[in-house]
């Protein structure tokens, strides 16, 4: 089948109207079918078969007579065409997007459950061919071939309609509250500024296969920045930290006016670097108790340092934090300004690059680069337009519409609840919808017909996806929406960071007793004898058809049957000498931990 035919010739093209005109010459002013043709410009036989054909039609039902050429013959109907284009916009909107062979197989499952006939191609491959994938895509323009990208299943499914009304009930209860003008709103979000750029495309010669472009290394080193903006389209300078353990002025050689540094070995923001932050954000503001200002920003755990929200609650700034995983729709910063510093940055790396060919970039030159890219991504349209497209600045809640939350009805599980029907049911992700009585439908049956007047979806076919139910998972306590600087949720993150320090100082204890016993343990009178085992270790504790595992390692005996093992004195359990490191009087770490508890 030809895929790509164009058209030589214009036959076919002439109007209805035209040979209408013709046909009503010929029978009303008895002009000739050739005088005909030669007055409307229409090829002589062409003409002669319309006449024919309409004389005949008049004589049967008096319909109207086909013009010009007719269209090949479609497997779908035009509007089973539309069902499965929209089936599989639909899954898209879901991101679980249809890939090529699935829309073939899908519509071959389309065709047979409704009984419509298939080419016997279809039937031997199941699914339909490349040549009628490619025309159900002309024929449909606002479907194309996309590379999606990639989505994390916690930004799809914390992205719902519960926590993002939580948000905008918190955030229009500060506005209330305290009646914040738009240059008092502020968002503040970092980012990660590495010295191996991704390079800008460049123009080569047709067909080569690779073509490459200068970096300072494979791997790069990360600078983190922290940059604050408020809805009147200002920022506040940003502050950069560096992967060293101390900061020295020079690092901020050439970087933007009023740039603030601070440094850590990891390159990452910490609760010690977040207050240097706050106190710079607060110089440049010059906020107070009487003139609060707003500071939005993530529920990262550098952000709910109890020295943070001191310092914020007596320097009156809010703080109002984001539901978790929901930054990329509700950031204004992620949305419309790191976007194109990210671009700006690379573009400027590269000129970096083409200035000092031979030299590599170290974290020192990443001031200067961002000096050139901030002031081309953090204009005041862009920011502006970062706190409208989220509903921040101005303030509106509905600015998400259904299909933005599609992605999170994939996971909506009901909880098991008594609940009335005509109440709404909580469902996981703290998302509430109404419910719906849903009669289960039938699965087709690959057989039934069309003649006995069924039609099934494609949705029916192939129903989109549902997660199951999820088992709770222990771990890091779930974040949501909170006005941080509050006293009621202040005070509950006072009680957490106690408790984490509790633990800490316990595991400190804990190690410090076991490395005093040890210590004791290396001048005591040896007890334990140790063997080279040529058979497996007897266990008091295990049955004897069970392997013996050491319990440094946890490497089986039948792995390890040539090496020499010592027994703890306390348990009987068996271990390797060269794990336990003592020859002397060997006590493992579960019995140190145990008789710890004393303390």
């Amino acid at each position: 089948m030809v895929r790509d035919y164009k058209r030589k010739t214009d036959r076919g093209n002439t109007p209805a109207e035209v040979f209408q005109s013709a046909a009503h010459a010929i029978t009303q002013e008895n002009l000739s079918i050739r005088n005909a043709a030669e007055r409307y410009n229409i090829i002589f036989m062409t003409l002669h078969r319309y006449v024919k054909r309409s004389r005949l039609q008049e004589n049967n039902d008096g319909g109207a007579t086909h013009v010009g050429y007719t269209s090949h013959r479609k497997i779908f109907t035009d509007n089973q065409e539309v069902e499965l284009a929209n089936y599989a916009a639909d899954s898209a909107k879901l991101y679980f997007g249809l890939t090529t062979k699935d829309l073939r197989q899908l519509a071959y499952q389309f065709a047979v459950t409704n009984g419509i006939p298939v080419n016997q191609v279809w039937k031997d491959n199941h699914m339909a061919s490349k040549d009628w994938l490619l025309g159900f895509l002309k024929r449909n323009k606002d479907l194309s071939i996309r590379e999606p990208e990639a989505t994390s299943l916690s930004r799809a499914t914390a992205f719902n309609r519960h926590n993002v009304n939580l948000f905008f009930n918190n955030l229009g209860s500060v506005y209330e509250k305290y009646k914040f003008e738009f240059h008092n709103v502020y968002n503040v979000d970092e980012t990660g500024l590495t010295t191996v750029q991704k390079p800008s495309k460049v123009i080569a010669k047709r067909g080569t296969k690779q073509v490459g472009a200068m970096t300072s290394g494979e791997r790069g080193q990360l600078v983190t920045m922290a940059l604050a903006v408020n809805a009147s389209g200002n920022s506040v300078p940003p502050m950069l930290v560096f992967p060293r353990k101390n900061f020295k002025d020079f690092m901020l050689s050439n970087a933007p006016p009023g740039c603030k540094g601070a440094a850590h070995q990891s390159g990452w923001m910490t609760s010690e670097n977040f207050l240097i932050f706050i106190e710079h954000f607060v110089q440049f503001v010059k906020c107070s108790k009487d003139k609060p200002v707003l500071l939005i920003l993530d529920n990262h755990e550098s952000h709910l340092s109890i020295s943070v929200l001191n310092y914020c609650k007596l320097n009156g700034v809010v703080l109002l934090s984001f539901p978790p995983h929901t930054s990329h729709r509700l950031q204004p910063l992620d949305r419309t300004v790191y976007g194109p510093l990210k671009r700006y940055y690379n573009s400027a790396a590269d000129g970096w690059m083409k200035s000092n060919p031979g030299k590599p970039m170290t974290i020192y030159d990443i001031p200067g680069v961002l000096a050139k890219a901030l002031p081309l991504a953090a204009t005041p349209n862009n920011i502006q337009n970062g706190f409208a497209v989220t509903g921040i600045w101005p303030y509106n809640r509905d600015i998400f519409t259904d299909q933005d939350f599609l992605p999170a009805e994939v996971t909506n599980r009901p909880f098991v609840t008594n609940t009335p029907v005509d109440n709404p049911v909580q469902l996981n992700e703290d998302a509430i919808i109404m419910p719906k009585e849903r009669t289960p439908s039938p699965q087709p049956s690959t057989s039934r017909s069309s003649k006995s007047g069924g039609h099934f979806t494609p949705q029916q076919i192939k129903p989109f996806p549902k997660a199951p139910a999820r088992k709770q998972q222990k771990g890091r306590r779930k974040r949501k929406s909170e006005i941080l600087t509050d006293t009621p949720v202040k005070a509950a993150l006072e009680a957490e960071a106690e408790m984490r320090e509790n633990r800490k100082k316990k595991a400190e204890r804990t190690k410090k007793n076991m490395s005093g016993k040890i210590s004791l343990a290396s001048t005591s009178k040896r007890t334990t004898l140790i063997k080279k085992y040529p058979k497996q270790p007897d266990t008091d504790s295990e049955s004897d058809d069970e392997d013996a595992l050491c319990l440094q390692c946890l490497e089986a005996y039948s792995s390890s049957r040539n090496e020499e093992w010592i027994r703890c004195t306390k348990c009987k359990r068996w271990a390797h000498l060269r794990c336990a490191k003592n020859d002397d009087y060997y006590v493992c770490l579960h019995c140190l931990s145990d008789s710890d508890d004393d303390y």
